[in-house]
């Protein structure tokens, strides 16, 4: 197709079929798209003129100006060159052969071994969280309000540096807060410059993979145990070792004989996950005997240790000896809401200045504006008294779950202890079961937590992990029948 008047019939009929599709686009994009998706696909062939912009603009019933705005930015991206004297031509290039062109448009991406990988650790992406989402908070119940004012607060007294790169781990007034809140409730030994703020818990993950593990160290994990951390670990490329999880918690008596020794031991000692059980105090010496004897670091992820029923919330691990061999991991996704992003680390002290400059390379520090919301919210006393609204809250809402889940119960239905968290286990006889739950949640619209998923070794337990702390009781009482109803059909 070289005749300009040919170019602009084309033109014409390719804009208005164009103009027909639905979307916010302006005259001017949708032409310089239609001219660009013309010279790419060959019916404005390379080397062929373009009508003038004053015809363009007549024959299409559109401005001028806009013409040529379409045109000038086909001519900056190389489709269109202008001749002075000449006109504007359809530049002289090329993809290559059309038929490779189709080939690499239609053939599917190709990931990387660690790819495909980390795809066994992740879920399909879904609208909202439903009812037995594990691991959601009340988002309902978050004083909203309050918090904005803190953050306007900050907003407006913002020091100019905050806006710059920052190497110093964080806010110093949420440091101090936050050292003053672990040492109180949960008998962290630590001052406040050997926390390090993070964007999250897996941050804080990656770190310490990246830090303290070379690619093939063993790091032992829960088995069964909580799937971002095993994500993360595989990513950095290390050798993930199960260990068995009893009433005790981490049972690492159950390892074969011959099990390289760990770089790194990842657990969940408070309130393991997803199980509910917590570590013994005999296996909490133990281990922190092992890992000074193994040169490992223990990777001690308190995650929502303040939510406990029936006592008073666990000490910490980290706060048993003085230089213990332990990273301590918190976060404050469970305890406000996961759109925060912010977590920490408690490090021992060789090790603060190292961390400090890797994440500020890697990640970059960020969001002292909220990080210094976040110091007054706790400094105030509003985290404390939303920590104790929201353990009333979640008694209650674990109560509506067991009321819903009765006739089940009553049947055989075994659900975990529930003296912690927000979530409980229901335990189920057979791996046909916990698929056939699955099915029939997907067709209701439930999206079902197996438990058999948190194993890293197949076929691991059977069972459903049921959130309930993100589900108001109306929600609860009616998933919970639904629930009942259909485990009661099935056995």
């Amino acid at each position: 197709m070289t005749d300009p008047n040919a170019h602009r019939l084309w033109i014409q009929e390719a804009l208005n079929l164009r103009l027909a599709e639905p979307g916010a686009r302006t005259l001017g994009q949708r032409l310089y798209e239609t001219l660009r998706d013309g010279i790419q696909q060959g019916q404005l062939a390379p080397g062929s003129a373009l009508p003038s912009s004053r015809q363009l603009a007549s024959e299409l019933g559109i401005g001028r100006n806009t013409v040529l705005g379409a045109v000038d930015r086909l001519i900056a991206e190389g489709f269109l060159a202008s001749r002075p004297g000449a006109g504007v031509f359809v530049a002289d290039w090329q993809w290559g052969p059309r038929e490779h062109l189709d080939v690499q448009t239609t053939s599917p991406v190709t990931l990387s071994r660690r790819g495909e990988r980390l795809l066994d650790f992740t879920t399909p992406p879904s609208a909202r969280h439903t009812a037995f989402a594990p691991g959601v908070p009340a988002l309902d119940r978050f004083p909203r309000e309050r918090w904005q004012r803190l953050l306007r607060r900050h907003q407006q007294r913002a020091p100019v540096d905050w806006f710059d790169y920052r190497n110093e781990g964080g806010v110093s007034a949420l440091r101090e807060a936050l050292c003053d809140y672990l040492r109180l409730s949960r008998s962290v030994r630590c001052q406040p410059e050997q926390i390090l703020i993070t964007q999250g818990a897996q941050q804080g993950f990656e770190l310490i993979a990246r830090l303290l593990a070379d690619v093939g160290d063993d790091v032992w994990l829960e088995e069964p145990g909580y799937g971002g951390a095993q994500a993360c670990f595989a990513s950095a490329g290390l050798t993930l070792r199960p260990v068995a999880v009893d009433d005790e918690g981490l049972n690492v008596a159950s390892l074969p004989a011959g099990t390289p020794s760990p770089r790194l031991i990842y657990v969940t000692p408070s309130h393991q996950y997803p199980s509910g059980t917590t570590l013994s105090l005999a296996r909490r010496t133990a281990l922190l005997g092992l890992a000074q004897q193994h040169g490992a670091w223990i990777i001690e992820d308190d995650y929502d240790s303040e939510f406990r029923y029936t006592s008073a919330p666990i000490a910490s691990l980290q706060g048993l000896m003085d230089n213990a061999p332990v990273i301590y991991v918190g976060t404050f996704s469970k305890v406000l809401y996961p759109g925060l992003r912010l977590g920490y680390l408690v490090l021992p002290p060789p090790l603060v200045a190292t961390f400090q400059r890797v994440n500020a390379r890697l990640h970059r520090e960020g969001q002292y504006v909220t990080q210094a919301a976040l110091a007054d919210f706790i400094a105030e006393g509003h985290f404390s008294r939303h920590v104790a609204r929201m353990r009333k809250c979640y008694r209650t809402r674990q109560t509506a779950l067991r009321r819903a889940l009765a006739p089940a119960i009553a049947r055989g239905l075994e659900l975990s202890s529930g003296h912690a968290g927000m979530h409980l286990v229901a335990y189920l006889a057979s791996h046909e079961l916990e698929r056939e739950l699955l099915q029939r949640g997907e067709e209701a619209g439930l999206r079902l937590s197996p438990l058999s998923g948190y194993y890293l070794q197949a076929p691991g337990q059977p069972g459903l992990v049921l959130g309930y702390a993100g589900a108001t009781e109306d929600e609860i009482a009616h998933v919970g029948r639904w629930l009942s109803d259909t485990w009661l059909a099935l056995v």
